[in-house]
């Protein structure tokens, strides 16, 4: 403990431009704050420190919920942030950090009710925004470059895609077609980079879960479902998430392991050396925690959120993915919550196949 007095005694005694003297020269106003000492927990010494000319924008300054958010930051700054939330579209949204998925289309939706924010407070009304969450926000949209970038290389093998490839080879890819199996159906979706959807459909395989499971007839249906698929860069298979703990599903989980494999092997084509997989898995988890469709352990529907996909590309002028007019005409009506077969294996073949170029752009 006495070295820490001395140590302040020498920093106090140093003369006229000592720690706590201002020197002629103008600086940012000295901010006193209260360091520890290392040798006894209980005695504190007092120290300076001064912010920066970012200083303003400081997660540290914010850090209490009780302190307005426009007190943290210069008017400048708050005029820059107010621009960038008033202005920008979901897709410039989504690359601010935290605004990703719902909480940029939250934004717009609260813009469209309410106007334009007019002050930062006012941002925390937003759903899914409060205090601490908004003044990382605010931080990244005042400065976007120090936001860290993702490693390039290999997509983490138990993040979403198996086998493990090679990262440039996925965003290289200039179309997918998405696989869904169901209990008695395949879709697929043919989706190109740009997230329009080339291709839409489903096709009822008749001896599925049917008698004794015969291969040649599992054979003779998937190989006619095969026939129609178009040419892509890769064939991306949902991988279920049932699982083998789970007795009474045990028939579906056979059946579904069963579809699965003998896609893979009639899709897997003979490959040169150093070229990637065509055909891969997608998590099932994974793309409903894309499209926050996980509730407890159970992935829940996602008809909804197709639904409002097919509205958003007839009535916005850049919506989250393309749908050619004729496809919306035949699928309007497959997700209606009164039918009894509201199209799942459809929707979940494009919502696998907008999780996968979404998220290789993170």
């Amino acid at each position: 403990m006495w070295v820490a007095k001395r140590l302040l005694s020498s920093i106090v005694l140093k003369g006229h431009y000592s720690l706590f003297c201002r020197p002629p020269s103008p600086l940012p106003e000295y901010e006193l704050r209260f360091l520890h000492c290392t040798f006894c927990r209980r005695s504190r010494i007092m120290v300076s420190g001064f912010d920066t000319l970012n200083a303003s924008i400081s997660s540290e300054l914010c850090q209490g919920n009780d302190k307005p958010l426009d007190s943290c930051y210069t008017t400048e700054q708050r005029t820059v942030i107010l621009q960038r939330l008033n202005t920008a579209t979901e897709s410039e949204l989504a690359q601010v950090k935290l605004l990703r998925g719902r909480k940029a289309v939250n934004i717009i939706d609260y813009r469209t009710r309410h106007g334009p924010f007019n002050s930062l407070e006012s941002v925390i009304n937003v759903p899914l925004l409060k205090h601490k969450s908004a003044v990382i926000v605010f931080d990244s949209i005042l400065k976007p470059a120090e936001r860290k970038e993702r490693k390039k290389g290999k997509v983490h093998l138990a993040k979403f895609i198996r086998p493990e490839v090679d990262r440039a080879f996925l965003e290289d890819a200039s179309s997918i077609v998405s696989i869904v199996c169901g209990t008695n159906k395949i879709a697929w979706t043919h989706m190109d980079r740009a997230k329009t959807v080339l291709d839409w459909q489903q096709a009822e395989c008749k001896s599925f879960m049917k008698g004794t499971y015969m291969a040649s007839d599992y054979l003779n249906d998937i190989s006619t479902v095969l026939s129609s698929f178009p040419a892509a860069d890769f064939f991306v298979v949902e991988k279920p998430s049932i699982s083998p703990q789970n007795t009474s599903l045990y028939p579906v989980m056979v059946h579904l392991r069963t579809v699965e494999a003998m896609l893979f092997a009639l899709l897997t084509s003979a490959r040169e050396p150093g070229s990637p997989p065509k055909v891969l898995n997608m998590l099932r988890t994974a793309i409903g925690r894309h499209f926050d469709l996980i509730v407890g352990d159970c992935r829940t529907s996602g008809a909804e959120t197709v639904r409002k996909m097919m509205t958003e590309s007839v009535m916005k002028r850049d919506p989250r993915v393309l749908f050619p007019h004729d496809l919306v005409l035949k699928h309007r009506n497959s997700f209606q919550m009164s039918s009894r077969n509201r199209g799942e294996e459809l929707c979940d073949a494009l919502l696998q196949a907008v999780a996968f170029f979404e998220l290789l752009q993170e």
